[in-house]
């Protein structure tokens, strides 16, 4: 097979090797008349993230940790079997592995620091409040039947 189109860039300088990457073909479900019937367009992509060298140890176990759910004996899968070309699916099925490790492998975010509501900011719906509860006393009475 000929080569993909460049190396899949998870983040920054770390891309896939593409002798890491294992693809599979089959045929796609769904309508497409007697092409889909006949050519192996289905694309099922993977990796695996227990045994890779391509990525520091570091995103490897948060990678690891975080996709927990996805992984079966340490290796991810990616399908993808939207377009009737196998070449499509081939760059749409390897993008959406890069994205996945990148979303998996991102640093956490940073704690949230807690913060006091302004005194100003409380008093002012306080005063709105009170405002809204006159306005409406005012309507119960003589004239509003």
């Amino acid at each position: 097979m000929s080569p993909m189109s460049g190396p899949h860039v998870v983040r920054g300088s770390v891309s896939l090797p593409e002798a890491e990457l294992i693809w599979r073909f089959s045929r796609s479900s769904g309508p497409g008349g007697q092409h889909v019937n006949t050519t192996d367009t289905q694309v099922e992509l993977r990796f695996d993230l227990a045994r890779t060298q391509a990525l520091p140890e570091v995103w490897k176990q948060r990678a690891l940790e975080r996709l927990a759910g996805r992984l079966t004996d340490g290796v991810v899968t990616v399908r993808a079997s939207e377009h009737r070309s196998q070449w499509r699916n081939r760059e749409a099925a390897a993008v959406r592995l890069a994205a996945l490790l990148a979303e998996a492998t991102a640093p956490p975010p940073r704690p949230r620091r807690p913060t006091r509501v302004p005194r100003g900011i409380n008093e002012r719906r306080l005063r709105e409040k009170k405002q809204r509860a006159q306005t409406k006393r005012g309507r119960s009475g003589k004239g509003w039947d």
